[in-house]
């Protein structure tokens, strides 16, 4: 009998295989529960430590586990887990907050361009046999435009590095953040909506940002301004969005990230200037094998008596 019981809630990679290989130095046995939540939750009822994707762990879930040492999320937000009731309950939650900031900056990156430049308008025409660039007009040149950065984590500030080689000016909005050196301008949420051509948002979900950007927010914005958001999707109230975006408010948005995903396809059928991507910002290959190895070395230290690398609560 295997000395511990590492539970993965629910299984979204390829392979667990190097889960199990490393599970395998501390003699534990890695087990990929599957069906209803219910089931889930009877299979990780014994467990002594899980691996967490999407599966909400809220307080009725944690006081199911008899045995839980630590809930180690293998991606950055751990919104779905009801932390209060895990440090009641006296589990370790852990994250993998740097696992795919590469992957995220550039996705983000992407997207700001694409809408700067007009791209996915431009490739429809093509396809339409137009040869013309009369419905891309106007195009600006971003180094005279304004992007306005909602949160400056580390996704933020690699976005901003990449933005600055290509000459674009930058606010930035985070209670949080103090003047630095090398930190773009600081200014307050109103300012930074009225003066970003370009608003791209990095926040993480909470109870104070959720629905942050919504039908007062986005009236707020620069007429003909872009919004841009890889981070998550509860930020923007996707019906207040979209409005803005029939009603040629605002000249685009790009979506990597939904409310409810997937999103329904419907909803978004009719609405012009819109790039919607299927919450990929965070893949590549590098970065999912680096969130499981992380995530998985999270479980080996508590179970083995050591701190973790990533505790959240």
């Amino acid at each position: 009998m295997s000395r511990f019981k590492v539970v993965v809630s629910d299984q979204v990679f390829p392979s667990v295989d190097l889960e199990r290989r490393i599970l395998a130095e501390i003699d534990a046995d890695l087990v990929v529960a599957s069906g209803t939540r219910d089931e889930v939750l009877e299979i990780a009822r014994d467990a002594d430590a899980i691996l967490n994707t999407y599966l909400p762990f809220d307080a009725d879930a944690i006081e199911r586990l008899e045995r839980c040492k630590i809930i180690a999320r293998y991606g950055i937000g751990v919104d779905n887990i009801d932390l209060d009731a895990a440090r009641r309950k006296g589990i370790v939650v852990t994250n993998v907050p740097d696992y795919c900031v590469e992957e995220v900056a550039t996705h983000t990156l992407a997207l700001i361009l694409a809408v700067a430049r007009k791209v996915v308008t431009a490739d429809r025409l093509v396809r339409d046999g137009e040869w013309t660039i009369e419905p891309l007009r106007p195009l600006r040149r971003l180094s005279e435009l304004t992007v306005g950065l909602l949160g400056y984590g580390k996704i933020a500030r690699r976005v901003a590095a990449a933005l600055e080689t290509l000459g674009a000016e930058m606010v930035v909005y985070d209670p949080y953040v103090q003047p630095g050196p090398d930190t773009p301008r600081l200014v307050d949420l109103g300012e930074l909506l009225s003066s970003s051509d370009i608003l791209s948002i990095h926040a993480p979900l909470t109870p104070e940002t959720r629905g942050m950007i919504d039908r007062e927010a986005l009236a707020k914005m620069k007429p003909g301004s872009y919004l841009v958001n890889t981070s998550r999707g509860p930020l923007v109230v996707l019906e207040d969005l979209l409005e803005a975006l029939r009603e040629g408010r605002l000249a685009g948005a790009a979506l990597d990230v939904f409310e409810n995903e997937p999103v329904n396809p419907e909803a978004i059928a009719d609405v012009p200037n819109l790039i919607a991507t299927p919450h990929m910002a965070y893949y590549s290959e590098e970065a999912l094998e680096e969130s499981q190895r992380k995530a998985t070395t999270q479980v080996v230290k508590v179970l083995t008596g050591q701190e973790p690398d990533y505790r959240v609560a």
